[in-house]
């Protein structure tokens, strides 16, 4: 590997940087780390975390979760954790959220297992005759493409209808004539 060779991550001694622009940068990257590292443990342990830095310039910085009031109430004992009571009931209310969603959950298998059942019914009406008695299927129980089909062969069906009308009608005519002409 040809490159450029680094020092690697050295030790860096404990003690107050002279040039002030390399301790604003130093600052600036030190404090995004105990940021991050404030974060994860809030989303890896679930605590409540309240950082507040101030800058060399003297502007403060704050990461807080859930807020920095909450943290700062909760270090200086005025907001104590929650009572039992107050637990009941959020208890309660997640209760009541789930047998909501459980009777949903139990209409829509019930909605399920009624078009499955429509479905065979469909599907034997449709397919258990070979094709014949297909205009019998319920109209409702159709989809677009269905009905299209349909339509389509009722079509067919009023053509071949009115050809077979129209050759009995040129043959009753035909033999009419051959009948008056007999005479």
């Amino acid at each position: 590997m040809a490159g450029r060779q680094t020092r690697g991550r050295q030790r860096v001694e404990m003690k107050l940087i002279e040039n002030e622009d390399k301790r604003f940068i130093s600052f600036s990257k030190r404090k995004s780390g105990i940021f991050k590292k404030a974060s994860e443990l809030v989303i890896l342990c679930g605590a409540e975390v309240g950082v507040v830095v101030f800058s060399p310039a003297g502007n403060p910085f704050c990461f807080a979760q859930p807020s920095i009031d909450a943290v700062a109430n909760r270090f200086l004992n005025r907001n104590p954790l929650p009572s039992e009571r107050s637990l009941a009931l959020v208890n309660s209310y997640h209760q009541v959220q789930i047998n909501e969603l459980s009777r949903q959950n139990d209409e829509l298998i019930n909605q399920i297992k009624v078009e499955k059942a429509r479905g065979k019914v469909l599907k034997r009406l449709t397919e258990g005759k070979n094709d014949e008695a297909w205009w019998e299927a319920p109209l409702e129980e159709r989809n677009l493409e269905n009905l299209n089909q349909m339509r389509v062969r009722m079509e067919d069906l009023r053509r071949s209808l009115q050809r077979s009308i129209n050759q009995r009608i040129r043959g009753e005519a035909s033999t009419s004539f051959q009948g008056q002409g007999s005479n």
